[in-house]
């Protein structure tokens, strides 16, 4: 299959998506409901075929303390990818709809790994850093059961899209919610992620924002995943898309600058063309395959 943008949609759906183009933050949550109309029907006629799915698993003591492990039947001391959805800080569940966000555990599950699908507390109920102190849970019970998964507890990589990619990078490199004993990740996954706290008046997210870090704007900086850019170390993966919600793009570049200058060295980093803030993680296992392959390889070597 081709890697183009919504190559693996039938032709009406394809041209809905691309005709939404750069109007993605005129009506985000309307053109994320046809995203995901558009690619739920795709993923559901993708076999299951070897693939087992143990659900609704305990890692911590809350009701939304539940992840999904999707796994080849055959799975033996694979890499583990945990994916952790977004939902602007204050909404969002591992299974967004039947197929999203499965689809992204399923797709590393067809391809040999143990694929983790990780649900968390929500602000402000559980507010800063309460979203990493959830990450950590669920890695944690990984390691503590990888064995059983038929997963390798060495190689665990961690994906966070949009809130959860802000979660899962504070788990790594912020000092009030990095372990005392490591993080013990071996790479990390950061998919247009909201990596600077902002409530600016072109944020759509301020008010999630706001529930999650706090109303006091003056702690945003020492709070944002930008300002502990030097504390990631991981090899590390940044991708966003072309149609972003505002600035997510250029956070993601901002942190491809200052990982850059702190290292000498560059990330792995990706522009999906075509992509929104939705569509580039509701494709993965349908079958467009740019994405995925990136994100294969770098499993694989580590970098």
């Amino acid at each position: 299959m081709s890697g183009a943008a919504f190559s693996s949609l039938p032709d009406d759906a394809r041209r809905r998506l691309e005709a939404i183009g750069p109007r993605w933050g005129e009506d985000i949550r309307g053109h994320r409901a046809l995203v995901l109309e558009a690619y739920t029907p795709v993923l559901a006629r993708r076999s299951r075929e070897g693939i087992e799915a143990r659900r609704e698993l305990a890692y911590g003591p809350h009701p939304r303390h539940r992840l999904d492990v999707y796994r080849r039947t055959d799975a033996a001391r694979a890499p583990v990818a945990l994916f952790v959805h977004g939902g602007a800080f204050v909404r969002g569940e591992k299974d967004s709809n039947a197929e999203v966000y499965g689809n992204a555990a399923r797709f590393f599950a067809r391809h040999g790994l143990v694929g983790v699908n990780v649900e968390y507390r929500l602000a402000p109920q559980a507010a800063y850093p309460g979203g990493a102190q959830d990450v950590g849970r669920a890695v944690a019970w990984v390691r503590a059961n990888a064995a059983e998964l038929g997963g390798d507890p060495d190689r665990i990589f961690l994906m966070g899209h949009s809130a959860g990619g802000a979660h899962a990078a504070a788990y790594v490199c912020d000092p009030v919610a990095r372990p005392a004993n490591g993080h013990g990740i071996a790479g990390l996954v950061l998919v247009s992620a909201r990596l600077r706290a902002d409530a600016r008046a072109d944020n759509p997210n301020a008010d999630g924002v706001r529930a999650y870090y706090g109303a006091d704007e003056s702690r945003y900086e020492a709070r944002s995943i930008v300002t502990h850019a030097a504390a990631i170390d991981v090899p590390l993966f940044i991708a966003i898309a072309e149609f972003e919600n505002p600035l997510l793009d250029v956070y993601g570049a901002e942190l491809l600058h200052r990982v850059s200058a702190a290292r000498g060295r560059a990330p792995r980093f990706v522009r999906l063309a075509g992509h929104n803030h939705t569509s580039i993680v509701a494709h993965l296992d349908s079958g467009e395959d740019f994405f995925g392959r990136e994100l294969l390889d770098f499993i694989a070597r580590g970098a």
